[in-house]
């Protein structure tokens, strides 16, 4: 019987994160749900408001699991591993391995686009290294160290994204990775109700910047956004990517419907051809290949990797369902991204347009303010053709002509009465709010 906890008289013995680590060297699968155990992997038994997962340790064993770690005496059982505090324990482990790895690493944050962002940049690196990067969005306290425990001996570069919605977090998220570089993609107003207001906003995303600096690493930016700009004037290696007085500067020369941008290397002028919706992923397009020639991916390699990449999972998808084509963003939406969108979807496709927009949620105390904003953007003689989604939209638009509804299910019926039969269809708003199931209906 394997058994890694000692007992000597009423004190338990805690194991290391060395000894923790020789056993993750044979069981590199990590779990962190009992309902999803693979054969010989590692159960952490995390913590959440609601659940407990050290009650599943045994569990997760009978189902095959070789370890479990638990942080309560009451759980000891076969083949569990007491430790202090089984979420910190992970975090360790994932900066342990990190270490161990020692290979470089990138860090992406920012308000919008760090996932587009970062698969752009995955792609175009990969087209020289063995990369490893953030799946899906594991981005917080969890699953970062979970990208990082999933990356192997054979990883030559790992792409980490980094989310946060308090002050503080992406602090503590580059103490766990260790970011040799870093990018950060903009800096808007978003998850105000955690951070308190622009400004702490600002505060957080800046301290990726802080880290790279501190550490002498490397920091790309966009030298058209005037607060990255401004939080990174103290960065000692910073490299810029923009429309001009940059490292690598570039030109939307077609959108839409996929935005094209013409870049400008060492050798000479490039067309990156992607299949991207709207200008707004003009600078995420701009960072990956700003990226991959500092890495000395070939130039044609970089406009390789960018035409391949196809975005999924509702993020600036383009859908052509019978006569309409949509445009679905609705994984995620904060004021500065829904602007954008907005702004670009009318002012780049002609003919018979609608939006359908769902609420931004996470503002806290300035969720009034932002969605009545957005109602500003939208033209009198459009106002016909939108339709406004969730509660602090139907605040918002009281004194508007503009179609709210409470919930999809209610704009679902008006559409089934007044179906949209054909035109352009813009779909942006917090995943909340599921806009994604309008698809149901348009045909």
């Amino acid at each position: 019987m394997k058994l890694f906890l000692c007992q000597i008289v009423s004190y338990f013995w805690i194991m290391s994160i060395e000894e923790i680590y020789k056993l993750f060297i044979h069981h590199s699968v990590i779990s962190t749900d009992s309902r999803k155990i693979e054969s010989g992997c590692l159960f952490f038994a995390l913590k959440g408001d609601n659940f407990n997962g050290n009650k599943f340790a045994q569990k997760a064993i009978l189902q095959g699991a070789a370890y479990a770690i638990i942080d309560e005496k009451e759980f000891v059982g076969e083949n569990t591993i007491l430790v202090n505090n089984v979420l910190q324990t992970l975090q360790k482990l994932a900066n342990h391995h990190r270490n161990k790895l020692n290979i470089p690493i990138l860090g992406i944050t920012g308000t919008n686009g760090k996932t587009t962002t970062k698969e752009l940049i995955a792609t175009v690196l990969a087209k020289k290294f063995k990369v490893s990067c953030t799946q899906g969005n594991l981005n917080n306290h969890i699953g970062v160290p979970l990208t990082l425990l999933a990356m192997s001996a054979e990883t030559e570069f790992g792409v980490v994204e980094m989310g946060a919605n308090h002050p503080g977090e992406i602090a503590e998220l580059c103490q766990i990775t260790n970011p040799d570089f870093g990018i950060i993609t903009n800096i808007g107003r978003a998850h105000l109700e955690g951070f308190g207001s622009f400004e702490g906003v600002k505060r957080t995303k800046g301290e990726l910047y802080d880290f790279i600096n501190k550490k002498d690493g490397i920091a790309f930016y966009n030298s058209d956004n005037p607060i990255l700009d401004e939080i990174g004037s103290s960065l000692k290696n910073r490299i810029s990517y923009g429309k001009s007085n940059a490292s690598l500067t570039g030109e939307i020369i077609q959108s839409p419907p996929f935005l094209h941008v013409k870049t400008n290397f060492t050798k000479g002028i490039l067309y990156l051809n992607s299949n991207l919706i709207g200008d707004f992923n003009f600078e995420n397009i701009l960072a990956a290949a700003c990226i991959g020639n500092y890495f000395k991916v070939d130039p044609l390699q970089i406009q390789e990797a960018i035409k391949s990449y196809h975005p999924t999972n509702n993020r600036s998808q383009l859908i052509k369902k019978g006569d309409l084509k949509i445009i679905m963003d609705a994984y995620n939406a904060n004021p500065t991204s829904m602007s954008a969108s907005i702004t670009s979807f009318l002012t780049n496709l002609s003919g018979d347009n609608y939006l359908i927009l769902g609420d931004m949620l996470e503002l806290g105390e300035y969720s009034f303010d932002e969605h009545l904003k957005i109602l500003t953007l939208i033209p009198q003689d459009f106002q016909e053709n939108t339709f406004l989604v969730g509660a602090e939209f139907v605040k918002a638009g009281k004194n508007s002509t503009i179609k709210t509804f409470a919930n999809v299910i209610d704009l679902f019926s008006h559409l089934e009465k007044k179906p949209i039969k054909n035109g352009n269809i813009l779909i942006k708003g917090s995943r909340g709010i599921q806009l994604e199931k309008i698809l149901e209906i348009l045909n």
